[in-house]
């Protein structure tokens, strides 16, 4: 609540500069994740490829994120990316504690953080929709949803069958309802993770079906 009581005064009126720095904090956790179970694996402690898979997946979906605010001009103040990459520098480290102290309280802070971005796009959404109808989808994120290979896009949603999600981007207004609802994907996953003794890739998943179905 502190945090975002000082992003609301730093950034009022400033969306796209808020945007960019919460993307590039958004993405922290992940690699955290990530940087974990690998240790753990070479340390022969525990063995857990979809955890990884999926992080990864979740970590490639925030970069696109990324790099659509940047597209906008959210980076393209000092002082927001010496902020963004300073406060991301320090979550890394504080992510890797919380994460090797308890796995669940970790998932359950990036659901939080996650949930909290989605009311922000939401709220956004609601406040210029109308304007962002009006204005060209960046070029980055067009390539990113309309991709021919969405194999990644699709890792990062636990909860459905891959191919049952394709956006459309036919302007701003879609491109924010997109990264809105990938922001609502991401709280679903964490909730598993910490639910789930192991994590599924959800294109295991849809390969163990189709095995049973044969």
């Amino acid at each position: 609540d502190t945090v975002i009581f000082i992003l609301d005064i730093l950034y009022r009126d400033r969306d796209y500069a808020r945007f960019f720095v919460l993307e590039t904090i958004a993405r922290v956790p992940y690699f955290a994740f990530i940087s974990v179970l690998h240790l753990y694996e070479t340390f022969g402690w525990s063995r857990r490829a979809d955890n990884i898979k999926v992080h990864f997946a979740e970590s490639m979906n925030e970069f696109h994120h990324l790099l659509i605010m940047e597209a906008l001009g959210g980076n393209s103040v000092w002082l927001d990316r010496f902020l963004a990459r300073f406060s991301a520098f320090f979550y890394y480290f504080v992510t890797v504690g919380m994460y090797m102290l308890s796995p669940r309280m970790a998932y359950h802070f990036s659901e939080c953080v996650e949930r909290h971005a989605y009311s922000t796009y939401d709220k956004f959404l609601k406040l210029n929709g109308e304007e962002l109808k009006k204005l060209p989808a960046p070029e980055v994120a067009v390539n990113y949803y309309m991709n021919e290979d969405l194999y990644m896009f699709d890792e990062f949603q636990t909860s459905r069958a891959p191919n049952s999600r394709r956006p459309k981007v036919d302007n701003l207004y879609d491109v924010f309802v997109n990264v809105r609802d990938d922001e609502a994907e991401h709280c679903k996953t964490m909730k598993a993770c910490q639910t789930h003794e192991t994590l599924r890739s959800p294109h295991a998943v849809q390969s163990s079906i189709e095995a049973d179905a044969e």
